[in-house]
């Protein structure tokens, strides 16, 4: 896993996320659009990002955990979800831009965790479903040369317990020149030329 200060990284990747988030159309039956997520639709998937990437972010940065009265929250059924979501991952951003933020342990599941780790896991959460929303949406997901290769530094670290706790689902073959990002997409699970069900 990295164990350097990966906040530029978080700052494009959750950037982005916020972006593609932001860009989720309006509609009575958006919500229930299929995800390349297994069994979740876009209003599960939406409210996952929204808890882990710009909550639970925020708290991870102080070494805490997020609140549990968030934790079943549907954000979706908010007005405005869409822009409290871009200015919460701005202060979860903001509170990794602290140096002191990355020289803590974390407790993760009763373990103590490096901050970095915990980091590397978040950036590869707004990534990984930054471009689940996209591709349920219709929208294309930028994912600059520094996250992609955060990304698939993560993703080759805790591929096999992501899957053994069915967080990923197997790999997905690509060609031998994929990008990294493609890569990192595969190994995750995800086929990076999924499209929605017609």
């Amino acid at each position: 896993m990295e164990k350097k200060n990966l906040s530029a990284e978080m700052a494009a990747a959750a950037a982005e996320t916020a972006r593609v988030v932001s860009g989720v159309p309006d509609g009575p039956d958006v919500m229930d659009r299929a995800t390349p997520c297994n069994d979740w639709d876009l209003r599960t998937l939406l409210n996952h990002v929204i808890l882990w990437t710009a909550y639970s972010a925020e708290r991870r940065a102080h070494g805490e955990s997020v609140a549990e009265d968030l934790m079943n929250k549907d954000f979706t059924a908010e007005p405005g979800f869409k822009e409290d979501y871009a200015a919460q991952i701005d202060r979860a951003v903001k509170a990794w831009s602290d140096p002191e933020a990355w020289e803590r342990e974390i407790g993760v599941m009763g373990d103590a965790t490096p901050a970095a780790d915990v980091a590397a896991m978040l950036i590869m959460e707004m990534v990984l479903h930054g471009w689940d929303v996209a591709k349920a949406t219709g929208q294309e997901y930028g994912c600059d040369d520094a996250v992609a290769a955060t990304l698939l530094n993560t993703v080759e670290a805790q591929a096999e317990l992501f899957r053994k706790y069915q967080g990923f689902a197997d790999v997905v073959p690509v060609p031998d020149d994929a990008t990294a990002f493609d890569r990192a997409l595969s190994l995750s699970g995800r086929d990076p030329q999924w499209k929605p069900p017609r």
